[in-house]
């Protein structure tokens, strides 16, 4: 598979018609066509669906999608990569895959400090819940992951930063249990609660969450479950529920509809940023390492 003719099936999929993807290519209809078409034949697969005016993926489609979608990263990365090794200068691309956690502004400060000694480096963030973190790492898509507990970290390199994430319930400041200074499990039994996937996941050998609401785990009224805060934080707003999670991630200002009210007894949860035991490192990256386990050397894995 040419790698060009994947960037060209990935056009025709994102704007469902060929007319429409060779107009941004800028190639004619009949050779974007062409190119498909081959590409079906190669794989033995039929890909798309065409109509008059659309297309649309097959399921052996939307198999190449993504696998296509890692693949065209992964080359890019690659390339990257090598067009910036320079043995006078350290300059290129990090890639970094972070769970919601306040203690992102510590990376942001390591970055400034890189920044600041004139390497030419850029920074490429991906957010979502330590699941899709370790996803991407496992796929070689990022450099470092940063996962929040719960998460099983025995399968990569880590560090496990000082830091702790502290737990509690982010609710409307009208709601009942916004006249409360901390919030209880028996709080908890009789309102719709908004989890993130990881709290509810039981696969884990060890999540605070379960352990903290003890044999009340199962009575829980669960309504909703996300991976970002942000959008949980929306439905908080019109009523929906109350969500679980962490101190510093919404507004809960003076301005703010909402609040947050910790845990009793607190929670906190660690967080670790981890690495493929495999990895090999590009010159960026290793520096970012090294900054890091300068800083946290005896925590260092």
């Amino acid at each position: 598979m040419d790698i060009r003719v994947l960037r060209y099936f990935l056009t025709v999929a994102r704007e469902g018609s060929i007319t429409a993807a060779a107009n941004f290519l800028h190639v004619t209809q009949p050779t974007l066509s062409k190119q498909l078409k081959n590409l079906e034949e190669e794989l033995g697969k039929k890909l798309l669906i065409r109509s008059n005016h659309n297309v649309q993926l097959t399921h052996e489609g939307c198999l190449l999608r993504k696998r296509a979608e890692d693949i065209v990263d992964m080359f890019d990365k690659t390339t990257a990569e090598f067009k910036t090794m320079n043995e006078h200068a350290i300059s290129g691309d990090i890639y970094i895959g972070a769970a919601e956690t306040s203690v992102m502004t510590y990376f942001a400060k390591v970055a400034k400090d890189i920044q600041s000694r004139s390497h030419n480096i850029y920074y490429h963030l991906y957010s979502g819940n330590s699941d899709d973190v370790t996803e991407r790492l496992d796929r070689g898509l990022i450099d470092f992951g940063v996962v929040v507990q719960p998460v099983d970290v025995s399968n990569y390199n880590f560090i496990m930063l000082p830091y702790k994430n502290i737990w509690g319930i982010i609710m409307r400041k009208d709601s009942p249990l916004a006249s409360k200074v901390t919030v209880k499990v028996n709080d908890l039994l009789n309102v719709p609660l908004i989890c993130s996937r990881q709290v509810v996941k039981q696969s884990l050998s060890k999540n605070e969450i379960s352990d903290w609401f003890g044999d009340k785990f199962d009575k829980l009224h669960i309504v909703t479950t996300f991976n970002l805060i942000f959008n949980a934080a929306m439905m908080v707003k019109e009523g929906f529920g109350y969500a679980i999670g962490f101190d510093e991630l919404v507004d809960t200002g003076i301005d703010s509809e909402l609040c947050f009210r910790p845990l009793e007894p607190q929670l906190e949860s660690g967080i670790y940023i981890i690495w493929k035991k495999s990895q090999v490192f590009s010159q960026p990256a290793e520096l970012f390492l090294e900054e890091i386990q300068e800083k946290y050397y005896n925590n260092k894995n």
